[in-house]
């Protein structure tokens, strides 16, 4: 199977089949990995054509990586990819962390203790400051304090 795959054109929207020849695979593979991975939704018009996206093209990319040559299964795959988007979020959200950083913030939970967001005024509060967001400012706060 050849590695190098064709670069992506600057256009809006891709056909699947201009989509299977940029990432290598059969349109009715792609139609598969649509059900097997929740993240890629091609948009849909007449007739159900599917029009794919540059960040669609890329993550079908990725996906052709794990699954031929990483090696992976569809849901080691699948859970890989749900992990990388993990990680993209969570680095969109705490800008100057880089994704080593992102990935121990969101495995370590140590001194950070679970709040009960039951009443209307908690719900509200955490509504407005996302969990990451909290854990990023309290971890900061720890290492501000052991370095003082």
């Amino acid at each position: 199977m050849e590695n190098t795959l064709p670069s992506i054109p600057a256009k809006r929207y891709f056909t699947i089949g201009e989509v299977g020849d940029l990432c290598g695979v059969k349109p009715h593979v792609l139609r598969y990995w649509e059900q097997e991975f929740t993240q890629l939704r091609p948009m849909k018009r007449r007739g159900n054509r599917r029009y794919y996206q540059h960040h669609e093209v890329l993550m079908i990319r990725k996906i052709r990586e794990l699954l031929y040559e990483q090696g992976f299964t569809i849901s080691g795959a699948r859970n890989k990819m749900q992990e990388i988007l993990d990680l993209e979020r969570d680095k969109k959200r705490t800008p100057g962390v880089d994704a080593q950083d992102a990935q121990r913030m969101s495995r370590d939970t140590s001194g950070v203790d679970a709040v009960n967001f039951s009443t209307s005024s908690n719900a509200a509060f955490a509504e407005a400051m996302p969990w990451q967001q909290v854990r990023t400012e309290l971890l900061e706060i720890r290492e501000l304090l052991a370095a003082a």
